[in-house]
């Protein structure tokens, strides 16, 4: 079985978890913790970085820090994973689902005009697989209505526009270090920020609240959010490497779509590139151009050895939804990738034999189906 993803773990990345263990640096108080939270901000120029233990977790950090209200709007796309959802409902938000372009993928300016109001105090942005949205042009819309910009870029590590890192644009930006991203330390995740109050108040909610005055005195019911040591020391050595590991994706998202663009009758590829920006791949999707037949393809891929996965399933079909947030309007494009979208296997696991052969199995089940 050819697995959809497998991660990639360096000698120097051993070697930087083992000198840890070595130095007892493995809890989430251990300094090491802090010089990642350091070199990650310094990387992707934002003056602080609070290390977590996931992308979800950072994700309910950055919307605890906006105090929303129950009549607070907070505008997301529905083409996207349910922890951006679980956040906003979490921190007492209101979600406002809008749909994404069919072609990027991505949320657009315009999306989020069509669905702005006066009650609106947030706009979440996500880069999606690897390609960036237009979050530059969304940055100064937010500006200008005095709103807040929370900016996932949990796909997007090292994806940059006008020059400037994703995870720099947002009030608040976030990061997921799960194992199959660009950057992994298995489980973990980073808020980055330029305002000391969110980065004070972050570091709060990461802590329970802890009181340096008052140790065991709490204002706050808050979490035990912390990253490990040895998480880490892990992050920090797969950060030096990220440049390279984006160079080899984009090589190997390249070399999918030169063997799948002859059937592009049957098949959508993901843009190579969209205004300038050059697709990064965090995962390479394909949206079948018949419906109604993607789990019968994926069946037939893993009977033939290979692993693949559904796109994200529409935050605004989640049965979890409670009813009050639930809207009556069709979003055509988030409904129909959810459908009918696939991405398949990435990663130093998979050589250009590999690519050769899915690529010929997938064209082979369309081409009968």
């Amino acid at each position: 079985m050819i697995p959809v993803f497998k991660p990639e773990l360096t000698l120097a990345d051993k070697f930087s978890v083992l000198n840890a263990l070595l130095k007892n640096n493995i809890s989430g108080t251990s300094p090491i913790v802090s010089d990642f939270e350091k070199q990650y901000s310094s990387k992707f120029n934002r003056k602080f970085g609070v290390a977590v233990s996931n992308g979800s977790v950072a994700l309910d950090v950055a919307f605890n820090l906006l105090n929303l209200d129950k009549d607070d709007e907070v505008i997301v796309p529905s083409f996207t994973i349910i922890s951006c959802l679980s956040a906003i409902i979490r921190s007492g938000g209101k979600p406002v689902f809008c749909d994404v372009n069919e072609q990027t993928w991505n949320m657009t300016l315009d999306d989020v005009k069509s669905n702005f109001s006066e009650k609106t105090k947030a706009v979440l942005v996500v880069h999606t697989y690897g390609l960036a949205a237009e979050i530059n042009k969304i940055q100064e819309f937010c500006k200008e209505k005095n709103i807040y910009l929370i900016e996932d870029a949990a796909e997007a590590h090292g994806q940059k526009i006008d020059n400037k890192p994703c995870g720099s644009y947002g009030d608040i930006s976030v990061f997921s270090f799960y194992a199959n991203k660009h950057i992994t330390t298995g489980e973990g995740g980073m808020v980055l920020t330029d305002s000391e109050e969110f980065y004070y108040n972050a570091q709060k909610i990461r802590n329970l609240d802890f009181n340096n005055e008052k140790r065991f005195s709490h204002d706050n019911f808050y979490w035990n959010y912390r990253l490990s040591g040895l998480q880490a020391s892990l992050g920090i050595s797969q950060l030096k490497n990220l440049n390279k590991t984006i160079e080899f994706k984009i090589k190997q998202g390249n070399y999918y779509t030169e063997l799948l663009s002859k059937a592009e009758n049957l098949v959508q590829l993901p843009l190579m590139e969209h205004e300038g920006v050059i697709n990064h791949y965090w995962v390479y999707g394909v949206l079948l151009k018949r419906e109604n037949i993607r789990d019968y393809v994926m069946n037939e891929l893993r009977n033939n050895g290979i692993e693949t996965r559904p796109f994200f399933w529409p935050l605004h079909l989640q049965p979890a939804l409670p009813k009050e947030y639930k809207t009556t309007r069709k979003l055509l494009v988030s409904e129909r990738l959810g459908s009918d979208g696939l991405y398949l296997p990435m990663g130093k696991h998979v050589n250009k034999n590999s690519q050769n052969k899915i690529s010929e199995i997938l064209l082979r089940i369309l081409e009968e189906n």
